[in-house]
C-alpha cells in the first residue's frame, strides 16, 4: 500500500472515531439535560426563611427536565424570598439542585413592612422580635445602622433601653427610651453627650425621673422639660450643637 494511502486511511480512521466519541458525548449530555429534577436542597441559613416558603421555591423546580431550569433563574426567585440576602445555586449530579441561602440579621424596624439588616440594608419581612424602630431620610439606614451599636452603648446607664432612633433631613438625631423619654441628641458627637448625659441621669432622676423631654444640644450640660423637671438646666444657657 503506497504511503500516502496509508496516511488517508489513519486520518478518516481517526475522523470516525472522533464523530464517534462526539456523537457519544452528546447523546451522553443530552440524556442527563433531558433527566427530571429528582430533588432540591437547602444550606445555610434555612430556619429564618421559613419551610413554606423554601418548599413554595422547591415545587416549581422539581420534576422539570435539566434544559429547562436556569440556574440564574433559580438564585434570583431564592433572593426574592422574605429574609434572604443572597443565595447561590449549584447542579448536583445526577438529579439534585443544591440552593445555599444567606438570610439577613434584622437590626430595627424601618416602617411597617420592612426591617434594617445589621449591615444597614432595607428590606421586607415580617417578625415578632422586639426590635427598635429607625426613621430617617432615603438611604439613611446604613448611616443608623452603624451608629446604632454606639448610641445603645452610651444609652446603657439610662435604665431604659433605647426604642426609637430618628435622623432627620439636617442629619440632626433623635432617640426615645421604653420610658417615654425623648431625647434631642443634635449633631456631631452625639455618643459622647448621651455618655455624659447617662453619667449624670442617676443624679437628677429623682428628682426628675418624670421628665419627657431631654435636650443634650447644649455645650455643658442638659435641659430637661415635662413633669416634675418643667424646665431644669444642669449647665448655664449656651448656644445648642
Amino acid at each position: 500500500m503506497r504511503p500516502w494511502i496509508a496516511a488517508a486511511l489513519r486520518v478518516t480512521g481517526a475522523l470516525a472515531a472522533a464523530a464517534v466519541l462526539a456523537a457519544g458525548g452528546w447523546y451522553g449530555y443530552d440524556a442527563l439535560a433531558s433527566r427530571p429534577i429528582a430533588a432540591v436542597r437547602f444550606t445555610g441559613d434555612t430556619a429564618r426563611v421559613g419551610a413554606v416558603e423554601l418548599e413554595r421555591l422547591a415545587s416549581g423546580i422539581r420534576g422539570r427536565v435539566w434544559r429547562e431550569v436556569s440556574l440564574a433563574d433559580v438564585r434570583e426567585a431564592a433572593r426574592r424570598l422574605p429574609w434572604v440576602r443572597e443565595g447561590s445555586v449549584r447542579r448536583v449530579f445526577p438529579a439534585t439542585i443544591e440552593i445555599a441561602v444567606e438570610a439577613h440579621q434584622a437590626l430595627a424596624r424601618w416602617d411597617d413592612t420592612h426591617l434594617v439588616s445589621v449591615r444597614g440594608e432595607v428590606f421586607a419581612a415580617e417578625t415578632d422580635e422586639a426590635l427598635p424602630r429607625f426613621s430617617g431620610p432615603e438611604g439613611a439606614a446604613a448611616e443608623m445602622a452603624a451608629a446604632w451599636p454606639r448610641i445603645d452603648r452610651a444609652a446603657a446607664g439610662l435604665g431604659s433601653p433605647v426604642t426609637e432612633l430618628r435622623l432627620s433631613e439636617r442629619r440632626a438625631w433623635q432617640a426615645r427610651l421604653a420610658s417615654g423619654l425623648a431625647i434631642e441628641l443634635g449633631r456631631g458627637d452625639v455618643e459622647a453627650r448621651l455618655a455624659r448625659f447617662a453619667a449624670a441621669w442617676p443624679l437628677v432622676a429623682a428628682e426628675a425621673g418624670d421628665a419627657t423631654h431631654a435636650d443634650l444640644r447644649y455645650p455643658n450640660g442638659f435641659a430637661l422639660r415635662g413633669g416634675a423637671a418643667q424646665e431644669r438646666r444642669t449647665a448655664p444657657k449656651g448656644r445648642r450643637a
